[in-house]
């Protein structure tokens, strides 16, 4: 005897996200071949601000880079 199939959850639906480059809705599945952006053209966007050096890490200075040299005087 067969014992009948244990029914399946229902599949859930995938999440949505912000697009880091518009904020707009963007599917974060593997469907979306541009996630986590909602298209190619924000996905571009974004590398082109990349390339652009457009992000950059804050950095202190450090005292020997601002303490004059005393071998220029």
């Amino acid at each position: 005897m067969t014992t009948p199939a244990a029914p399946q959850p229902p599949a859930s639906t995938p999440p949505t996200v912000a697009c880091p480059t518009c904020g707009g809705p963007a599917l974060f599945a593997p469907s979306n071949r541009w996630r986590p952006f909602c298209s190619e053209r924000c996905k571009r966007i974004d590398l082109g601000a990349w390339a652009a050096e457009e992000f950059r890490v804050p950095s202190r200075e450090s005292e020997a880079d601002s303490a004059p040299d005393s071998q220029d005087a």
